[in-house]
């Protein structure tokens, strides 16, 4: 089964720092009733925003995290017994749809391609879902989103969102926000002092920028608050830096000792 995550109602606003105009164009996007496809590398805040707007419309939101054994049936629904009777248990996308929140597809180039089959009629005008295995054909309320997710840049010529599904979505590109932004972000969700904070977005921004490195990926902002975490716990920060971002980047020894050092640059 899928990892899902379902939380509804009006509740207090997860902390998110706009970096552009990100917010009006989701709302937008919801009041014209448009899919919304998040484009971003890893650990930029494509999910705090998703949860942050749907606490925001005050919607239930249901997330999905994909992963290559999501089928249609992970999402749909399926029959299961339970006290000796076999019922149909409602997936996370068909409550989305009966109850008319958002279904945010985390990372979506990783689930099967049936999936995608069961999106498209979602993703144009009908605004249906169709559960072959209870004959229902759902219409999605206004108030119905599907958003979904992926990193451009971590894509194989195996796992590629199709332009055919792309070109079903209004779409927001994501990056890492600038250093202030970044700074006031690492310090409001680690409680570490804005100083510190910006010691870390600069070793960030190093990091980012190195080229002819092993690396799939820069250091993401969730590392950046990881280590700042570790930090006002009492962690000393080469310890913190290791355990953060040195580890979690790169298993090469190599790799490893460079990133070590552009942190003893940074903190020296």
């Amino acid at each position: 089964m899928s990892e899902v995550n379902a939380s509804v109602g009006l509740r207090a606003l997860p902390f998110y720092r706009p970096v552009a105009d990100e917010c009006a164009v989701f709302e937008a996007a919801h009041a014209n009733r448009l899919p919304l496809l998040l484009k971003g590398p890893t650990g930029c805040g494509k999910t705090r925003f998703v949860e942050h707007m749907a606490a925001r419309l005050g919607l239930p939101l249901f997330t999905v995290a994909c992963h290559d054994d999501l089928s249609a049936a992970d999402l749909i629904g399926r029959y299961l017994l339970k006290g000796g009777e076999t019922v149909w248990t409602d997936g996370p996308l068909t409550r989305a749809v009966r109850q008319g929140g958002i279904c945010y597809l985390d990372e979506v180039v990783e689930a099967r391609k049936d999936v995608t089959v069961v999106l498209h009629p979602l993703t144009d005008d009908r605004r249906r879902l169709v559960i072959d295995r209870t004959g229902e054909e759902l219409e999605a309320p206004a108030s119905f989103m599907l958003v979904a997710s992926y990193n451009p840049g971590y894509q194989n010529i195996l796992k590629k969102l199709k332009p055919s599904t792309r070109q079903r979505f209004v779409a927001i590109g994501f990056d890492f926000p600038d250093p202030a932004t970044e700074t006031a972000v690492v310090a409001a969700e680690s409680g570490l002092d804005a100083v510190r904070a910006g010691a870390l977005v600069r070793l960030a921004g190093h990091v980012r920028s190195l080229s002819g490195m092993d690396l799939e990926e820069g250091v993401s902002t969730r590392l950046l608050v990881y280590a700042a975490t570790l930090i006002v716990g009492g962690m000393p920060v080469d310890r913190a830096l290791q355990a953060a971002v040195v580890e979690p980047l790169s298993d090469e020894a190599e790799v490893q000792q460079a990133l070590r050092d552009l942190a003893a640059s940074v903190y020296g």
